[in-house]
């Protein structure tokens, strides 16, 4: 596609939804899978001007509808503007290709009909603005309406609500605390997974801080600085130290289920002064691999 002679200066998310006419430019986020203008990797909200070349392909558009669900949804904390959830190991939070029922999403959909909200009844991530893998548990903060979703999104693309994780790990780190940094990309091998072995990735931080240490496993905790596709996952197996239990990155997984939890964040949200504080309590599973390994010395 080449921007036509003359157009006026604009975001290319915004170019783009108005030239495929059926998806607006909040959903084409949630749609693009990869993007370059004039051969270059690009974000959405670069500015175009007449003669660029843009190629883009989509995420496969999910035919199923998304309807309103009625799920027992671990609220731990809830006001006008948000819903803090403790998202438990297994639960997906927004429909995808064999998961089009029993979502997170679906779930606040749900709640929200009795809300008064902005957003659209067709909303496929109804004011999520974080989301988590299937299998790891912990805090997901959900947005009531547009407003406090434009105010929580920009926390965290400016880096400054603090999630911390917590994780059992194969192994032992080299240091009591450190940081990692690291290409993370698509791995060209197996488009499932990411890989730091890449040079076109993003920048991906990660600070760590060992909390106990046993005969071949750790328990750490885990602090995300970016929020990249598998980051912790992916920089634990750089390190030579996979999480306990992950089927996708570790070469014996075990029948533990992912040893990771998003145990707290620290975000502002309208209303409060100050930052608010929340934690999600470690699930049994993590209680009994804990008692386990300790046990075991």
């Amino acid at each position: 596609m080449i921007v036509p002679i003359g157009i006026k200066v604009q975001r290319v998310d915004g170019f783009i939804a108005e030239q495929l006419g059926t998806i607006s430019r909040s959903n084409l986020k949630n749609r693009i899978d990869s993007l370059l203008i004039n051969g270059e990797i690009s974000k959405l909200s670069k500015k175009i001007h007449d003669g660029d070349i843009i190629e883009y392909s989509l995420k496969k558009q999910i035919d199923t509808i998304i309807s309103p669900e009625k799920i027992d949804l671990d609220i731990i904390y809830e006001d006008d503007n948000v819903f803090v959830i403790n998202k438990p190991e297994g639960m997906v939070v927004h429909p995808a290709a064999g998961n089009y029922s029993g979502t997170m999403a679906q779930g606040i959909m749900y709640l929200l009909q009795n809300e008064d909200t902005d957003f659209a009844v067709d909303d496929t991530r109804p004011g999520i603005v974080h989301r988590l893998d299937k299998d790891t548990s912990g805090i997901i903060i959900a947005a009531k309406n547009s407003r406090t979703l434009s105010l929580l999104s920009e926390q965290f693309q400016n880096r400054t609500a603090v999630k911390t994780y917590l994780a059992v790990i194969n192994g032992r780190l080299p240091k009591k605390k450190g940081r990692i940094e690291t290409l993370i990309g698509r791995d060209k091998n197996n488009r499932k997974k990411m890989t730091w072995k890449t040079e076109r990735g993003k920048e991906a931080i990660t600070e760590y801080r060992v909390l106990k240490e046993w005969d071949g496993k750790s328990f750490v905790a885990l602090y995300l600085k970016t929020g990249r596709t598998h980051q912790l996952r992916v920089h634990m197996l750089s390190m030579g130290t996979p999480i306990v239990g992950d089927s996708v990155y570790s070469r014996k997984p075990g029948s533990t289920g992912l040893l990771l939890h998003a145990y707290r964040l620290r975000i502002e949200i309208p209303g409060v002064p100050g930052m608010s504080d929340f934690r999600a309590p470690l699930p049994e599973r993590f209680k009994e691999a804990i008692r386990f390994y300790s046990d075991k010395g």
